[in-house]
C-alpha cells in the first residue's frame, strides 16, 4: 500500500506525483526539486525477489555512491538467490525437495529468516505461516492466472502447518516433516534482504538512501537536508493516496494489499495473500501499511494482519507502541489508524 516520492519534503508544496504498476509500486522522480543543490543523487532499478526494487543514494561523490550501490545490489541478489523458491539451486528449494526425507543444512544468513517466520507463526497462531508454499495450485502471473479446484486446495491445505517445520539450532538444519510440504519465504525474506542492502550502503559510507521493494520502503538520513516523502496508496483506488509520510533518520514502511496481484472470478477478487487455514485468499483488510524503525518489528506482520482482519490487528498492535499502522477495513472501506499514524500521515492535496 506504499509508493514513494524522491523529493525533499516541503511544507509549502501541496503537489505529489506517483505512479503504479501491476507488480510493484513505482517512484516519481522530481528533478526540479533537486536543482538547488550540488549534491549527487544516484538512482537505479532492478528486478529482484519477483518485484521491482528501486535504490536511491544521496551524497557528495558520484563515484563513491555508484560503487556502494553496486555492492548493495550484489549483496541483495546473493541473499535473494538463497531464499527464492523459484530457483532449483536455492536453499529453500533444497529444503522443499527433502520434505519428509531428511534435514537440510541452512546457511547462517537464512536461519534467522526461518526463525522469524516461525516466531510470527506462533505469535499469530498460524495466521502467518511460511509453509504456505504447499499451496502450489494458485498462480497469479499475467497470462497464467488460474483458480484451483476445491479438491486441489483442500489437498494442498492439509500440507500447510508451521509446526511441521523443524529448525535445529545446534546442527543448523531445517526439516519439513511431511512429503509435499514446501516453504515460501516471500512474506518474510524481502525486508531482511532490503535491510542488508541498506547496511551495505552504510558500510560504504552512504548516510542518505532509500530502498523500495514492492511497497516496502527503507529510508536512511535525509534528501538534501529534508525528509523523504512516502505516500500510502488507497487500495480501493491505487491511483490515489491516503496520505503522505515525511520520514528521516531510520524508518521502514512495510505494506501489504489485495490489489497488486489478483484476478477476478465471478465478481470476486482472487489475490495472492492466502489464508493458511483455508488455502484461499484472505478476506481481511484490503490494505495494511506499517511504520517502524527496524525491519524485525514489522517483518511478516502485514501479511498476518491481512489474514487476521481489522479486529485481530488492533489486538495484535495494542501493546506494540513502536509500530504505527493504517488499515483499510474489509467491510465498510473505512481507514483505521493508530494514534501515531494519525499524527504523522499528512493529507495529499
Amino acid at each position: 500500500m506504499t509508493t514513494w516520492l524522491v523529493c525533499p519534503a516541503n511544507p509549502g508544496d501541496g503537489h505529489a506525483q506517483h505512479a503504479s504498476a501491476p507488480w510493484a509500486d513505482q517512484a516519481a522522480w522530481l528533478p526540479s526539486a533537486l536543482a538547488t543543490t550540488n549534491a549527487t543523487v544516484e538512482r537505479s532499478t532492478r528486478a529482484l525477489m519477483g518485484t521491482q526494487v528501486d535504490m536511491v543514494a544521496h551524497g557528495e561523490q558520484q563515484h563513491a555512491l555508484q560503487a556502494a550501490m553496486a555492492q548493495a545490489w550484489q549483496e541483495m541478489a546473493r541473499l535473494a538467490s538463497l531464499m527464492t523458491r523459484y530457483s532449483p539451486d536455492s536453499i529453500v528449494s533444497r529444503i522443499n525437495r527433502a520434505a519428509g526425507v531428511h534435514a537440510v543444512s541452512v546457511p547462517a544468513e537464512v536461519m534467522p529468516v526461518l526463525r522469524a517466520g516461525q516466531k510470527l507463526a506462533v505469535q499469530t497462531q498460524g495466521a502467518f505461516d511460511i509453509t504456505v508454499g504447499s499451496l502450489k495450485a494458485w498462480h497469479f502471473s499475467e497470462g497464467q492466472a488460474s483458480l484451483p479446484t476445491p479438491q486441489e486446495i483442500e489437498a494442498q491445505r492439509r500440507l500447510v502447518g508451521y509446526r511441521n517445520l523443524v529448525l535445529n539450532e545446534r546442527t543448523g538444519t531445517a526439516f519439513l516433516r511431511q512429503p509435499g510440504m514446501a516453504l515460501d519465504l516471500g512474506g518474510v525474506a524481502k525486508l531482511p534482504i532490503l535491510e542488508a542492502g541498506m547496511k551495505m550502503l552504510q558500510r560504504h559510507g552512504v548516510e542518505h538512501a532509500l530502498l523500495n521493494g514492492g511497497g516496502d520502503v527503507l529510508i536512511a538520513g535525509q534528501l538534501h537536508g529534508r525528509a523523504w516523502r512516502v505516500g500510502l496508496r488507497d487500495p480501493h483506488a491505487p491511483e490515489r493516496m491516503l496520505g503522505m509520510l515525511e520520514l528521516q533518520g531510520q524508518a521502514i514502511v512495510a505494506s501489504s494489499g489485495d490489489y497488486e496481484r489478483f484476478f477476478m472470478v465471478q465478481g470476486e477478487r482472487q489475490h495472492h495473500i492466502l489464508n493458511p487455514a483455508t488455502g484461499r485468499p484472505t478476506h481481511g483488510p484490503h490494505g495494511v501499511s506499517l511504520l517502524a524503525r527496524d525491519a524485525a518489528s514489522v517483518n511478516g506482520l502485514g501479511t498476518a494482519i491481512m489474514v487476521m482482519g481489522s479486529a485481530g490487528a488492533a489486538k495484535l498492535l495494542q501493546n506494540r507502541p513502536e509500530i504505527q499502522a493504517a488499515l483499510v477495513a474489509e467491510r465498510d472501506q473505512s481507514v483505521w489508524q493508530t494514534p501515531g499514524m494519525t499524527a504523522l500521515l499528512r493529507p495529499v492535496v
